[in-house]
């Protein structure tokens, strides 16, 4: 389909806009970004065009939502992710004596050995979750494997800490 004119660009945000959603709400957190996903995936599209024609417009289409949605990523990485509020109560002064300061030191190391037991591919799952905050579905995309399998390589890290005394 060519897109030469603005009819032909509604129709084809008629035709892709549940798809585009689709494609953005299984890859996002929040569901209120969707919309504006889709909007400015045809907002490129239209300012690509500029009078030339789009042989493969739907080809092009999910390649303008993967430029969008890994915009999307690269400025939320950049704002840090959610802040919290100074809590006196859930932030209050901790114990630093060198015998608290050495046990913790200790428990590191028993869950850093017990990390380095597991398999290489459980390892990276279990890095990425808990320590990159990385869903389960972020995961399974970079690795290129099923949900499933991040669930069980989660489940499978979880069960050799917690049988190695985690903390």
């Amino acid at each position: 389909m060519a897109l030469t004119s603005g009819i032909e660009m509604d129709e084809m945000a008629r035709r892709y806009a549940v798809p585009l959603a689709r494609y953005f709400r299984a890859r996002v957190r929040t569901a209120a970004d969707v919309d504006d996903m889709v909007q400015e995936v045809f907002l490129r599209l239209a300012a690509r065009r500029g009078g030339e024609a789009l042989e493969t417009a739907e080809n092009y289409l999910f390649t303008v939502a993967a430029s969008v949605l890994n915009d999307s990523f690269r400025r939320a990485g950049r704002r840090g992710g959610d802040h919290q509020l100074f809590d006196e109560h859930q932030h209050a002064d901790e114990d630093f004596s060198p015998e608290r300061v050495y046990l913790a030191q200790e428990r590191l190391r028993l869950v850093e050995t017990a990390l380095y037991e597991l398999p290489e591919r459980t390892r990276i799952v279990f890095v990425l979750h808990r320590f990159e905050e990385k869903s389960y579905a972020q995961i399974a995309r970079q690795l290129q494997v099923s949900v499933s399998a991040i669930e069980k390589h989660m489940s499978k890290a979880l069960s050799h800490l917690s049988k190695r005394g985690r903390p």
